[in-house]
């Protein structure tokens, strides 16, 4: 039976997917920051080869060329792609290069621009193959990718971060990273409008833990002060951005302020749909179709908009033990399945 693994390397995690005979049949997600040393991204790499073991293909889309480990996204690309040769045991790999497919290693120099930031096209690519309009949203760790899917093709205008950001395809906010007043000056706290302090005092992580939205297990980051990932930390971390202390409001009172926060977070991603609408990249009956660690809060964004939910999950092949890991991976349970 032929044995395939999609790896998708990021900034902050390293996801990976095995697929057996054209079915995903595990799928790993593991802490790799680059930017804490590249020595952590080479431990995820053996570590995810140690967890799903050897395979005969291998394919690898990237987003942590972006790290400010590497001196120019081109020279990212090209680091990357030693590292993980060095360090999976594949004796071969391929690229992914968005809308160009899938290249060898000797490749890369000339298609480092296409293979840098291409993983959302992997996931938009299979869910076209299975419905033929659709708004496939992906929100990790770090970034929400917004993919229309019009007339069973990816419909989407950028192919690098800074085009996506322009055209409303990429949203640089997540479930976990991320300064949760970054597009906010004033919140409400105790009746009145408190303008918010520019420091990196909490993070998204934060915002979703005080709200229970925060899956178990997905915070591999440190907290922004070093502190105990708790419900009590994190409204310690989130009273600093009002310059407070957490004992100058009660719990309820910081609830509410969290809900502000999470909620600003979705509008930024509906400004971004609106631009989508704008254009016709889709349908408005087209569904959304929710994928990543934060598919939680796009089932409630599908329901803000008037559109119906699917998990990306029903669009990807997988062993039933594997749906949910697959779906939190789609880029790299997707790529397994394009080999």
């Amino acid at each position: 039976m032929t044995s395939a693994i999609g790896w998708d390397i990021g900034g902050a995690n390293l996801k990976a997917a095995r697929a057996e005979g054209g079915r995903i049949v595990a799928a790993v997600q593991l802490p790799c920051n680059p930017h804490y040393g590249l020595a952590r991204l080479e431990e995820a790499i053996a570590a995810a080869r140690e967890r799903l073991g050897p395979a005969e293909r291998h394919a690898v889309t990237m987003t942590a060329e972006l790290s400010d480990a590497f001196e120019t996204r081109a020279a990212g690309v090209a680091s990357i792609a030693a590292i993980f040769l060095r360090h999976s045991g594949a004796t071969h790999a391929l690229f992914y290069a968005g809308a160009q497919g899938l290249v060898p290693y000797g490749a890369l120099p000339a298609a480092a621009a296409a293979v840098a930031s291409a993983n959302w096209r992997a996931s938009a690519e299979i869910v076209a193959r299975r419905i033929p309009e659709a708004l496939l949203i992906d929100i990790g760790s770090t970034t929400a990718d917004l993919v229309p899917i019009s007339g069973g093709a990816v419909n989407a205008l950028g192919g690098g971060d800074a085009e996506r950001l322009a055209n409303g395809e990429l949203v640089y906010s997540g479930l976990l990273r991320g300064d949760p007043a970054a597009t906010i000056a004033l919140a409400p706290l105790g009746g009145r409008w408190t303008p918010l302090l520019r420091e990196n005092f909490a993070t998204m992580a934060d915002v979703h833990r005080l709200l229970g939205a925060l899956p178990e297990g997905v915070d591999s980051e440190p907290a922004a002060d070093g502190r105990p990932k708790t419900v009590e930390a994190s409204i310690a971390r989130l009273a600093r951005l009002a310059g407070r202390d957490a004992a100058e409001a009660s719990p309820e009172q910081w609830r509410a302020f969290a809900s502000f926060l999470a909620r600003a977070q979705i509008r930024i991603i509906e400004d971004q749909i609106a631009l989508l609408r704008s254009r016709g990249a889709m349908r408005d009956d087209a569904p959304i179709v929710g994928a990543g660690v934060g598919r939680g809060l796009i089932a409630r964004l599908a329901d803000a908009e008037g559109r119906a939910y699917r998990d990306v999950a029903e669009f990807i092949d997988t062993a039933p033990q594997a749906a949910s890991s697959a779906a939190d991976c789609a880029p790299a349970a997707a790529l397994a399945l394009l080999l």
